[in-house]
């Protein structure tokens, strides 16, 4: 009943009144890296959103986060071309054949963009006149008062409200509660976008699975997927790990060590080895590749070792990949065979030079035609769609594939068991409850 109750509680697009009206649409275009677009898919999800307002009367003003210019420790904004949104609008352009203005704000040293001041008025006006196409706002984490607290932040949401009549939120990927994903929601009338209901909708089938139900987890770090990792390990039936995770989920069962993996993740990873014990719900992958330096692959200076041949007390090289071999194996293969949804958010090797076990994993998945197959985006979909472009072409209009635009998010919502539990979706239902004052 639950999720019933909070489908209805979700204010959609469908239902705004768009007509003539100016609507702030806060996406998830972070796919620039260094002033270039990675891959654009992210921005190509959301065009169906802004069509919608476009086609029913409304004119549109964009905002996305590009990478982190916020310095953690010492809290100094970097407003330079690496994180630019420059890319995204020359691209949007291309795309839509309409011209989106990009206003320029003034920048205080090192706390960027302290605030939207009347100069965007104009274009505003234009906006309305359709003299321009859109809008699009520099990157939001170039404004102070996106990520801070107290009256800049304030101040920002508040000029941020003062720009529009409707806000609409399509950026599922960017689940932290910023001013412009979260407190927005409190000053406007506020709808979830079209691909924000379907990501949502997708993710309640990760959530509420068919089973059997098999879960392929990898990550660069153990101790950022220690909670997500935990709560994907009491839902699914079987667990097959990939990357450090692996590489420190050998080195707690088998007693080793293995270049480039802590003591400390090690030991946190003995907690998921004795739960497993009863359980035995992890997968093991019986080849893996040991290589004696990181970097590109070196004639002579990286093998194929098997898990069985682990020895305790041992130290080896840097494991870097998974042997292909690996999901020839019985078990491997009637494990991925027989299940009826499969979630995978995972790059099996050390990027861009050991790739066979991403390839490998991602054939031997979509030789299962029944199943559910989902996929966390970011560098999941990246590795799917360089290591397997003709694979990726093909199934993506098949109803069993699915495509997350933010890994991350899927992880946030399984960890909290909820697909409507992150902070901005809450905000939108929040607003919705009190009658989208």
């Amino acid at each position: 009943m639950r999720k019933k109750r909070d489908e209805n509680r979700l204010p959609v697009i469908q239902d705004a009144d768009l007509a003539g009206k100016v609507v702030l649409v806060r996406v998830d275009h972070n796919v620039v890296k260094n002033g270039i677009i990675r891959d654009p898919y992210r921005i190509d999800r959301t065009i169906g959103t802004l069509y919608n307002i476009v086609e029913r009367g409304g004119r549109i003003i964009l905002m996305t986060h590009v990478g982190r210019p916020r310095d953690k420790k010492s809290g100094e904004i970097a407003c330079d071309p690496s994180t630019s949104i420059e890319p995204i609008v020359a691209y949007l352009e291309r795309k839509l054949h309409s011209k989106i203005y990009v206003p320029t704000f003034r920048t205080e040293g090192r706390r960027g963009i302290l605030g939207i001041d009347t100069s965007i008025n104009l274009a505003i006006k234009e906006l309305r006149q359709h003299k321009i196409g859109g809008i699009y706002l520099p990157n939001t984490r170039w404004f102070e008062g996106e990520e801070a607290t107290g009256e800049a932040r304030e101040s920002f949401v508040r000029q941020l409200a003062g720009l529009a009549d409707v806000f609409v939120n399509d950026a599922f990927g960017s689940w932290q509660p910023h001013a412009s994903t979260y407190d927005i929601a409190s000053h406007l009338p506020s709808y979830a976008g079209f691909l924000m209901q379907e990501e949502i909708v997708h993710l309640g089938k990760v959530l509420r699975p068919d089973r059997p139900f098999v879960a392929v987890v990898a990550g660069a770090k153990y101790d950022t997927k220690i909670g997500p990792l935990n709560e994907i390990y009491k839902k699914v039936d079987h667990l097959i790990l990939g990357g450090v995770i692996y590489n420190t989920y050998l080195c707690a069962k088998y007693n080793v060590r293995i270049a480039g993996v802590s003591e400390a993740d090690i030991k946190a990873a003995k907690k998921l080895v004795s739960q497993d014990k009863k359980s035995k719900k992890i997968v093991e992958l019986p080849y893996i590749v040991a290589s004696k330096t990181m970097g590109k692959k070196v004639r002579g200076k990286y093998r194929t070792i098997g898990t069985q041949d682990l020895a305790p007390g041992k130290s080896y090289d840097y494991i870097l990949d998974i042997d292909p071999r690996s999901f020839s194996d019985k078990k491997v293969a009637e494990v991925v065979s027989s299940a009826r949804t499969i979630f995978v958010n995972a790059v099996m090797g050390y990027t861009p030079h050991f790739t066979e076990g991403s390839e490998a994993i991602d054939r031997t998945i979509d030789k299962n035609r029944t199943a559910w197959k989902f996929y966390g985006g970011g560098d999941t979909l990246q590795e799917f769609k360089s290591l397997c472009p003709g694979l990726y072409l093909s199934v993506l209009d098949n109803a069993l594939y699915y495509f997350f635009t933010g890994g991350g998010s899927v992880l946030k919502a399984i960890e909290e068991n909820n697909a409507f539990g992150m902070k901005p979706v809450q905000a939108l239902m929040d607003k919705k409850k009190t009658g989208q004052k």
